[in-house]
């Protein structure tokens, strides 16, 4: 075969320059396409948000409210650029993801086991029923004053509180996870001779997670909620510190920052956990 039969046969595989042109033309028009259609989800699910800091910017500014106590929203944000310039932002937002994170990690690494075990053996759950209504029903903020007397004002009371907080949603939905097994699955897996580790690892565990994480995601509100409220009462430094001093120094405008900055967090981590469990449950079928 010649060179120019060669030549003829490839450009017939991959078409004529047009064709690829076409080809070309149409893949960058599908991306656009995408791109156009990611920007205009985003702009809908956050037309609400950026409605809301426009009504907060211009409410002050037109005299509806008083500045002193609501603070137009760039003054809000220019005082959490000082913050941040001076090093008090950074120092105070470490502190606090050291806290609840450390907090947090903590309950999830020891209660879900506990509620996996639990909720599987119908035995133990019914001896530790009534200790558990008990303590869930104890608000962690009325245990605070008695956290502080028996572990000091340090690291440890304000650590122990996040484990105590968000130990009661985990333990909760893990146990009404693994209740909630569908039984006809059980069954089948024993049918077809899973052991139990098996039976735990393959059936359990996979059909227990969606309810699981939500229980994840619950603690991980409570671990900001409580945590910031202890920080108010004991601590010398933290979010939760620094939006009561800016109250008291009236600070207004660092005070309605590090709330903002309380939602930014909780919303990261809020994301972060969605993704986590989009990525665990990819045999999961699509909401429709």
């Amino acid at each position: 075969m010649s060179n120019l039969e060669i030549l003829t046969l490839l450009e017939l595989a991959e078409g004529s320059p047009k064709d690829r042109a076409a080809q070309r033309a149409g893949a960058v028009a599908a991306a656009t396409g995408g791109l156009v259609r990611w920007f205009g989800v985003i702009g809908q699910r956050s037309l609400l948000v950026v409605l809301f800091l426009a009504i907060w910017e211009v409410v002050p500014r037109l005299g509806l409210v008083d500045v002193t106590f609501l603070p137009p929203f760039s003054e809000v944000i220019a005082a959490g650029w000082q913050l941040a310039q001076s090093g008090e932002l950074y120092d105070d937002v470490a502190a606090s993801l050291f806290r609840a994170l450390g907090g947090f990690v903590i309950a999830v690494a020891l209660v879900v086991p506990l509620g996996l075990v639990t909720g599987w053996y119908a035995r133990l759950g019914d001896v530790l029923n009534q200790v558990i209504e008990i303590a869930r029903n104890t608000a962690p903020l009325a245990l605070l004053p008695v956290f502080i007397l028996l572990l000091g004002i340090g690291e440890l009371s304000k650590v122990t509180m996040v484990i105590y907080s968000c130990a009661w949603p985990l333990l909760l939905n893990t146990i009404a996870a693994v209740r909630q097994v569908d039984p006809l699955l059980v069954k089948s897996a024993r049918t077809m001779g899973a052991t139990p580790s098996q039976l735990f690892r393959k059936v359990i565990l996979p059909a227990s997670l969606p309810t699981i994480f939500v229980g994840i995601r619950l603690a991980s509100a409570s671990a900001m909620l409580v945590l910031v409220a202890s920080e108010m009462v004991g601590a010398k430094s933290g979010l939760g510190y620094l939006i009561i001093n800016s109250q008291y120094s009236f600070l207004i405008p660092q005070m309605y920052f590090g709330i903002l900055a309380i939602t930014m967090i909780g919303l990261a981590l809020n994301a972060i956990l969605e993704a986590l469990e989009r990525r665990l449950m990819r045999w999961k079928a699509p909401a429709t």
